[in-house]
């Protein structure tokens, strides 16, 4: 039996060296790879963790896709939003960036980048921009290559034709181990401006809990991939372990880091990371007894989600959904879900892979029919503009 438990955890920003702020679809399902076994059943969550101080939004919530910002793009898997307009959204299979401009829809290639071997659930992944990006025009990239997957940054400049605008990638974290399923691949910059990287264990399930390894993991890391001042094992770029497939980060309001989690057999997970904490993957799936390893925040049976992306808005964690296609809404108060999850969107857009906050309670939500998994529609994948709360 799996035995619920409360999950408290009190992960403060106390200091710039460690903030909790220490993200092919990773962890995909292919046939004998755990397809769900157990009966179908309903998203739940763990109870409150009664703190007062800390309020929580509506127990029940909306959505309304506002209107299709692109459409048409070949196997999209990341979404970075330009400081001055616009957006970059990283083609898996191809390993080129397009940029989207989201008031008209207009797709202008920036580039290919160079070293990208697609193979599986790999290829061009997870992008994010340098916390510098206003003087430095980095763009970083996760990537599959022929050996391994890493993550490079590129010199971006918009002012060179079509095509021609990234720069040569300079690697600077690599030796990620690779495999036909579970790269994962979501990265993103955090608060205290360290460099995240959700990793997977290749399918070879025993990296997970081995901490010298770097699959099946959330890694923090300098601009430079460098392991961050702080980091819970001194000297290694390891935040925490236990990990399956992370394929969603997100910080709150308070600079809390969560992640989402592909399962098995029985449960996908939204976690709440703190440093060196032990996720359980392969000798926990979901809850757990006893205290060895870290419960989730909320758990879904895994036809229901196969969680992709997560973005964090005004109290709620937001989570594309692949397999499950849909959106999950996972109302929050501290650490701990406030309500029991909220699915919206179910079955109308196909797989769900990327959301990404867009402001004024608006999310960018990004499809994925066209990885080899989905049904593509004349249109697919697309961009939506969507409203959330």
């Amino acid at each position: 039996m799996i035995v619920q438990r409360r999950v408290v955890t009190a992960v403060l920003a106390a200091t710039a060296l460690l903030l909790t702020a220490g993200c092919s679809s990773g962890g995909e399902r292919l046939p004998g790879d755990g397809g769900s076994t157990a009966p179908r059943g309903t998203a739940t969550a763990t109870a409150p963790s009664g703190r007062a101080s800390e309020s929580a939004p509506p127990a029940k919530g909306s959505v309304k896709v506002l209107r299709t910002v692109a459409e048409g793009l070949k196997t999209p898997w990341g979404l970075a939003p330009l400081p001055g307009g616009g957006l970059l959204v990283s083609s898996r299979n191809d390993g080129t960036i397009t940029r989207v401009d989201e008031k008209t829809g207009r797709e202008t290639l920036v580039g290919t980048v160079s070293g990208v071997a697609p193979e599986g659930e790999g290829g061009l992944l997870g992008i994010a921009l340098s916390p510098g990006f206003a003087s430095d025009h980095m763009i970083y990239a996760y990537f599959t290559s022929a050996s391994d997957n890493r993550i490079v940054r590129m010199l971006y400049d918009a002012g060179k034709p079509a095509g021609e605008q990234l720069g040569a990638p300079d690697t600077v974290f690599k030796g990620i181990p690779k495999g036909s399923i579970h790269n994962g691949g979501r990265i993103a910059f955090g608060p205290d401006r360290m460099l995240y990287a959700g990793t997977g264990e290749s399918g070879d399930r025993g990296l997970a809990q081995d901490r010298k390894s770097l699959g099946g993991k959330i890694l923090r890391l300098t601009p430079e991939g460098e392991p961050a001042p702080g980091n819970p094992f001194p000297g290694s770029p390891v935040y925490s372990y236990g990990h399956r497939n992370v394929q969603g980060l997100a910080w709150d309001s308070r600079q809390r880091l969560f992640a989402s989690e592909f399962g098995q057999d029985t449960w996908d997970e939204l976690n709440a990371i703190v440093p060196g904490g032990n996720y359980g993957w392969p000798d926990a799936e979901g809850r757990s007894s006893g205290s060895r390893f870290r419960d989730p925040v909320a758990e879904w049976h895994t036809d229901e989600a196969s969680p992709s992306g997560i973005a964090y808005v005004d109290g709620v964690i937001w989570m594309a959904a692949l397999k499950g296609e849909r959106l999950w809404r996972v109302p929050l108060r501290g650490t701990s879900a406030s309500a029991a999850p909220q699915a919206f969107l179910t079955g109308e857009y196909g797989r769900l892979r990327t959301v990404v906050p867009a402001g004024g309670g608006k999310v960018w939500l990004v499809t994925s029919n066209t990885d080899g998994r989905g049904k593509p529609k004349k249109g697919d994948d697309r961009v939506l503009e969507v409203s959330v709360r």
